[in-house]
């Protein structure tokens, strides 16, 4: 069995800003295993590209196994596609759908997070307008200067949770100050404050909401960094490399008295199907990549009102 690689772009409904840039694409790499197939973004802040991730696939034996794939390349993009897409194989030639091999119930609808993209309040502010329907959303911040940001997004959607993401874009003085503000504005949790590699301040300071690591966590080795400084872990597919490990961190997780979020990079619906099965007992889950994109693979997910549902067939698993 040969992997085979492509590149696909999906246009974006609008540009997409966080702390570290703009985009108005999704470039992604799609990764066919006979008729098995996964997707994985490539993320500059992980120093992948399309080509070095692409040349890492290329590298792998043909045939290998789930198993032997985990020890073959390290966590990251790479692995994710064919991790998935090897599920995904390995689901169509039993018959069954990919939660029966792992054992699980089918995942039920789960509550998504939108993302607001960061912007100026002004635009932030109708932003959350008109997404003020959605029970959960999810600001992107990252500047000195994001009260004003926050402020804007409550008054538009005045009823609807709230989440933030830093991107690793404050200080510990900044979110110091920062932080009575977002429990007066009913910000449930926060999500990367501090830059990765120097956020042990967070152990040091006083967590007065739930502070989730994203780029401090890739796999169940990140977790022994994490205690004392973080209330939750953000499991995203492309840092863990896969649905293989995904799983096996969101138990030792759980175990290990974190909460779970569930989240993604930006990519389509094929990105997102494999996290589905990781959404049961997460405490956010934050799949809204495909409601950020212009166009989507031919057999997208479902998303409405009681939240993004698990894959058709024809999708993936």
């Amino acid at each position: 069995m040969m992997l085979e690689v492509s590149r696909d772009t999906f246009r974006l409904a609008q540009v997409f800003t966080i702390s570290r840039g703009s985009r108005t694409e999704a470039q992604v790499l799609t990764v066919r295993a006979g008729d098995g197939w996964g997707e994985c973004v490539p993320y500059a802040r992980y120093d992948e590209k399309l080509d070095s991730v692409t040349a890492q696939i290329a590298g792998l034996p043909e045939g290998i196994s789930r198993a032997d794939l985990q020890d073959a390349l390290p966590a990251g993009a790479a692995r994710n596609a064919v991790d998935c897409a090897l599920w995904d194989q390995a689901a169509k030639q039993a018959g069954v759908r990919v939660w029966d091999l792992i054992g699980q119930a089918a995942p039920a609808p789960a509550v998504t997070a939108y993302t607001l993209s960061l912007d100026t309040p002004d635009a932030m502010q109708a932003q959350a307008a008109k997404n003020a329907h959605r029970p959960l959303l999810k600001i992107k911040l990252g500047t000195p200067d994001d009260m004003p940001r926050l402020e804007a997004v409550r008054r538009g959607a005045p009823d609807a949770r709230i989440i933030i993401d830093a991107n690793e874009g404050w200080t510990a003085e900044v979110y110091a100050d920062l932080a009575p503000h977002l429990l007066r504005l009913g910000v449930a949790m926060v999500e990367q404050p501090l830059p990765a590699g120097a956020d042990d301040m967070l152990g040091e300071i006083a967590r007065p909401l739930p502070v989730c690591a994203d780029e401090s966590c890739h796999d169940r080795a990140s977790l022994a960094g994490l205690a004392g400084k973080y209330d939750m872990v953000n499991i995203k597919l492309d840092k863990t490399g896969g649905l293989t490990e995904a799983l096996a961190l969101k138990d030792a997780a759980l175990a290990q008295g974190f909460s779970v979020m569930v989240g993604c990079m930006v990519g389509s619906s094929l990105a997102m199907a494999p996290a589905t099965l990781l959404t049961p007992g997460a405490a956010f889950v934050d799949l809204d990549g495909p409601l950020l994109l212009a166009e989507d693979r031919p057999v997208p997910l479902v998303f409405d009102a009681d939240g993004v549902h698990a894959p058709d067939a024809g999708l993936w698993g």
